[in-house]
């Protein structure tokens, strides 16, 4: 078992530490806000994410887990660094790399010879090689592939395992490249051991793929809606086809969260500053961004003009089975429809606080109240199983937009409501 040190408690490196210290090793967990350390040693855990509070409640039980304040501790008598700080997008586009780059300039002069350092960070190809270059040690990337909402089955149960030292096919720094795959062993996962640069692409080519596939399932809906299929059964057909399956063609409202938007727009500025025309990628995050227009146009085409309407929003987060509202298309949507004069109130299980220009109100029944008309944002399942007929005398309007295709058509339309899904023919 290994000593691993990890740098930033956000949402990577939380997660990071507290599986780390379930497979056994001994890990420290290093972040600069004294009120996150001083949370996370109590077990206290903010973040909305199933399984996280108990691994990390077991780790300091166990004594194989603790927090502490200031990156140092976690740099000093370890094996391996896991560097798990932001790379915001920069004003360019590009990643700003301004936190792993401290982080890097700390390390420098405080881990010792043979600890190995693991950018855990998602940074552009190119940089593990530059940080090997600058830093007297061995250096690795090892890019992390966990959804919100499933990051701890993610880590504990990977599909894969990527790790890539500077050099082709990681022949300098291969032995640290293997060490680290290693530390996997209790997941059983295939582990890919390469050159750094291919193993940083693997991530932001993975995470742009998937982007792409809801952007062309947003625009084949509305397709569908012009020639009058239906979305959902040009999709299962196209799922069967082990080419393609069936991940990523639901539409919806648009992609967001803490990575698709960042990551699209860093591979896409890469490619751009090394002169590769990469009109695909483009035409993927010019999509998403219409969407949002589409969804506010068909809000304004079942409701009628927006200024002074009252609109119910159910779901904020970027997606169901998380608390992170960051580069929400919900809240995206959100700002359009005020931007037109609707009035907004919102429910959503796990956002608490007014977000923008919505009120939020504790239940759905609450923000629907005196709404000229309702929209799907979010897939939560408990909006599907709503009691229409409570709805319905709650609103004075009868128009529903349905962005996920998560609601039951029958029951809505037996309530007496108009039902607008996506990219099918309304009932």
């Amino acid at each position: 078992m290994a000593r691993i040190g990890v740098v930033g408690a956000g949402y990577v490196g939380l997660t990071t530490a507290a599986c780390f210290a379930r497979l056994g090793h001994t890990v420290v967990c290093a972040d600069v806000d004294e009120a996150k350390v001083s949370a996370l040693s109590r077990a206290s855990v903010g973040a909305h994410e199933p399984r996280l509070a108990e691994l990390v409640a077991e780790g300091l039980g166990s004594g194989r887990l603790r927090f502490v304040l200031g990156n140092r501790a976690a740099l000093a008598d370890v094996d391996f660094v896991f560097v798990c700080v932001p790379t915001p997008t920069g004003p360019d586009g590009a990643a700003d790399l301004t936190f792993v780059d401290a982080v890097l300039d700390e390390a420098r002069g405080t881990v010792g010879p043979d600890c190995v350092i693991v950018i855990k960070s998602t940074v552009p190809a190119g940089t593990t090689e530059r940080v090997a270059a600058a830093v007297d040690r061995p250096v690795v990337s090892n890019p992390e592939f966990l959804r919100e909402g499933h990051a701890v089955d993610d880590f504990l149960r990977p599909q894969r395992v990527v790790v890539g030292a500077p050099g082709p096919r990681g022949a300098a720094g291969r032995e640290a490249a293997v060490r680290v795959a290693e530390l996997y062993a209790g997941t059983g996962a295939p582990a890919i051991v390469t050159d750094s640069a291919s193993a940083e692409l693997v991530k932001y080519a993975s995470n742009c793929f998937l982007a792409m596939k809801l952007s062309y399932v947003n625009s084949l809906a509305e397709l569908c809606e012009r020639v009058g299929a239906d979305v959902s059964d040009v999709t299962e057909g196209m799922s069967l086809d082990d080419r393609i399956g069936g991940a990523f063609l639901s539409p919806g409202p648009g992609w967001g969260g803490s990575c698709f938007p960042k990551d699209t727009r860093a591979l896409l500025s890469t490619a751009e500053s090394l002169d590769v025309d990469f009109p695909l990628l483009r035409a993927t995050i010019d999509t998403n961004h219409a969407q949002a227009r589409r969804v506010v146009g068909l809000v304004r085409d079942a409701v009628g003009p927006l200024r002074g309407a009252r609109l119910a929003l159910l779901g904020l987060t970027f997606k169901a089975g998380t608390d992170d509202l960051r580069d929400s298309p919900a809240l995206a949507t959100a700002t359009l429809l005020a931007a037109e004069g609707a009035v907004l109130t919102g429910y959503d299980p796990c956002v608490s606080a007014d977000c923008g220009p919505v009120r939020v109100l504790p239940s759905a029944e609450a923000a629907a109240r005196d709404a000229d008309g309702l929209v799907i944002l979010t897939e939560w399942p408990e909006f599907a199983d709503l009691d229409w007929e409570v709805m319905a005398a709650a609103m004075t309007g009868r128009s529903v937009v349905d962005t996920r295709n998560l609601l039951p058509p029958a029951k809505v339309t037996e309530a007496g409501f108009h039902l607008v899904p996506l990219g099918r023919p309304a009932p």
